[in-house]
């Protein structure tokens, strides 16, 4: 009996230390993570939302720095930045939305669902080839009127593509990142659904997810929460505004215009989790290597997200996003059920190796590994 006791204690014993020590585990994790991104974010000074989502839980959650200069508003996570190009994963969604519907085929030609566009080749772009910047379609759109680029919508963005007489590329032979392709989603998601792309975004994705604040901009709109855009001029010491009217191409809502806080972006990562919007093979397709980078190892483009697959590293799904002032950041590890999100307001730190650190500090807690 009284070996079954020591026994028991010797159990509860390295059981608590081995909780113990994973409780000092994560502070220390946690306490690295805010090191790091304090020295990177000063407190009087544009800054960013920083969370970290572990399985379900949100084990780190940080502002840092001021989401608009004039009123000295402080950064939270409930604060709503513009997230640039991390918008194109709500298009692709409502694409295979509709993919999976049948209300149109990733296979359907460009031409299907623009008719009055000019050039034969339009029947050779796919629509995958939008989703993963593989049309061959170049940018070039009109950059004279100052007045156009600060306001066009998606429609007047890429209206020049009705005259295009020629490609960069062969459909599906190279990879050129692209905004008006996304662009041409505006349509066709209201084209192929019968509702508005606001509204069928907010009905069919904002909705079900719980993103009831998630809104695109629009001219004159009140977004509650909002933070602007800061760029640094280093002639005057000053944090200048760069959002709308500062920037080009601010308005189109199908590449870049979403508005949305860290909190509320945890949601659409729960959603994607658990199937809720789309079959899981649907998408495993859209996170699986279309085309490879041709300026950075080991990493692809899918539709309507990046995929690395550095060794020794689990597989990330993520995508950036800069327009004006504002710096996006937003990687998932499926494996690892991790989520880590910067969203930041000012476009003067380095992104890509603040990101790097913050993964290894990830490694490091064996979180990553």
């Amino acid at each position: 009996m009284k070996h079954l006791v020591l026994l028991f204690i010797m159990a509860t014993t390295i059981a608590s230390s081995c909780s113990n020590g994973s409780k000092n585990n994560s502070a220390l994790t946690i306490k690295r993570l805010d090191s790091l991104f304090s020295s990177v974010y000063p407190e009087n000074e544009p800054g960013a939302a920083v969370l970290l989502l572990k399985r379900d839980s949100i084990v780190f959650e940080k502002g840092y720095g001021i989401a608009d200069m004039n009123t000295g508003i402080k950064i939270d996570g409930n604060t709503f930045f513009n997230i640039a190009s991390v918008s194109k994963q709500f298009s692709a969604m409502a694409l295979l939305m509709l993919n999976e519907s049948g209300a149109l085929s990733l296979d359907d030609p460009v031409k299907k669902w623009f008719p009055e566009f000019k050039a034969e080749f339009y029947n050779k772009i796919k629509l995958s080839h939008l989703l993963s910047h593989t049309s061959g379609i170049p940018d070039s759109r009109d950059r004279s009127d100052r007045i156009f680029v600060t306001t066009a919508t998606d429609i007047q963005s890429y209206s020049y593509l009705k005259d295009l007489e020629k490609l960069n590329f062969d459909p599906g032979t190279s990879y050129e990142y692209m905004n008006p392709t996304f662009q041409l989603m505006y349509t066709i998601i209201e084209k192929a659904s019968g509702e508005n792309f606001d509204e069928f975004i907010k009905n069919r994705i904002f909705t079900p997810c719980g993103m009831n604040a998630s809104t695109y901009f629009e001219a004159d709109k009140i977004i509650p929460g909002m933070a602007h855009g800061y760029v640094y001029n280093a002639e005057n010491k000053t944090f200048e505004e760069c959002d709308y009217g500062e920037e080009s191409f601010f308005a189109t809502k199908a590449d870049g215009g979403l508005y949305t806080s860290v909190r509320e972006f945890v949601l659409w990562e729960k959603a994607l989790r658990n199937n809720l919007l789309i079959g899981n093979q649907t998408l495993k397709t859209a996170h699986s290597p279309k085309i490879k980078l041709p300026d950075k190892e080991y990493n692809y483009y899918g539709y309507g997200w990046f995929i690395e697959e550095l060794p020794g590293f689990p597989v990330k799904i993520y995508h950036t996003g800069d327009n004006g002032g504002f710096q996006i950041y937003a990687a998932r590890f499926p494996e690892k059920e991790i989520l880590m999100l910067v969203f930041a307001n000012r476009n003067d730190k380095d992104r890509e190796a603040n990101a790097s650190k913050a993964e290894k500090i990830l490694f490091d807690a064996n979180w990553l590994d």
